[in-house]
C-alpha cells in the first residue's frame, strides 16, 4: 500500500507538471482530483474542527442563541438554488460588515500604527537612515495633491525606487518558496518514486 500511494503521488505529479508543456486533459484530471480532495478534506475538517466545537455540541448543552448564526449559515448555503439565492446576500451582508467592524481595530494597529511606530528610529546606523529615507520619499509619491516636478519630483522617482526594490523582493521571496516546494517534489520523485522501479533502486539508497 505504500508503494501504491508512492505511485498514486508520483503519477499525479507528474500529470500537474505536464502543465509546463501545455494544457492538456491529463493535466486538467489531476487539477480535477486535486481540487475535489482538498474541498472534501477541508469540508471533513471544518465540520470537526468548527461546526461541532462552536456550534452543535454546545446548542446540544442548552446555548439556543447559536440557532441564530445557525440560520444564517443556512442562508449562506441558499446559493446553491438560483431562485433563492439572493436569500444568501443577508448573511453576507451580516458577516462583511461584523467583520469589518472586528478586524477595523487589528488592522489598523498591525497596518498604521506599528508600521508608523517602526519608522521612529535612531539615525545611528546606514540601515535606519535607509529605512526613514525610503519611507518618506514612497509616501511622498503617493501625495497627488501636488504636482510631481522640481524637487518634489525627484524625492517621488526615488520613492518610486525604494518601493520597485521592495516589490522585487516581495517577488524574489514567492518565486524562493515556489522553487523550495518544486524542489520538494523533484526530491520526491527521484529519491521515493524512483527507487521503486527496480532499475533505478540505488537512487534510493536502498
Amino acid at each position: 500500500m505504500e508503494i501504491l500511494g508512492i505511485w498514486i503521488a508520483a503519477l499525479l505529479t507528474l500529470a500537474l507538471y505536464s502543465f509546463l508543456y501545455k494544457d492538456n486533459p491529463v493535466y486538467k484530471i489531476a487539477e480535477h482530483i486535486f481540487v475535489g480532495i482538498s474541498a472534501g478534506y477541508w469540508l471533513a475538517r471544518s465540520y470537526r474542527d468548527v461546526v461541532l466545537p462552536n456550534f452543535w455540541n454546545p446548542l446540544l448543552e442548552g446555548n439556543f442563541l447559536l440557532i441564530i448564526p445557525g440560520i444564517l449559515g443556512v442562508m449562506m448555503l441558499m446559493r446553491i438554488l438560483p431562485k433563492i439565492g439572493w436569500i444568501s446576500r443577508w448573511s453576507l451582508s451580516f458577516i462583511i460588515g461584523m467583520t469589518s467592524g472586528l478586524f477595523l481595530i487589528t488592522y489598523l494597529q498591525s497596518n498604521a500604527v506599528d508600521q508608523v511606530r517602526a519608522t521612529f528610529l535612531p539615525l545611528n546606523s546606514i540601515n535606519n537612515v535607509l529605512l526613514i529615507f525610503g519611507v518618506l520619499t514612497g509616501l511622498v509619491y503617493f501625495f497627488f495633491s501636488k504636482e510631481h516636478k522640481g524637487v518634489f519630483g525627484v524625492t517621488a522617482k526615488v520613492g518610486i525606487y525604494f518601493l520597485m526594490v521592495a516589490f522585487g523582493a516581495s517577488f524574489g521571496y514567492t518565486v524562493m518558496a515556489r522553487i523550495s516546494l518544486l524542489i520538494g517534489r523533484m526530491q520526491f520523485l527521484l529519491f521515493e518514486w524512483l527507487p521503486t522501479i527496480p532499475l533505478f533502486r540505488g537512487l534510493g539508497g536502498g
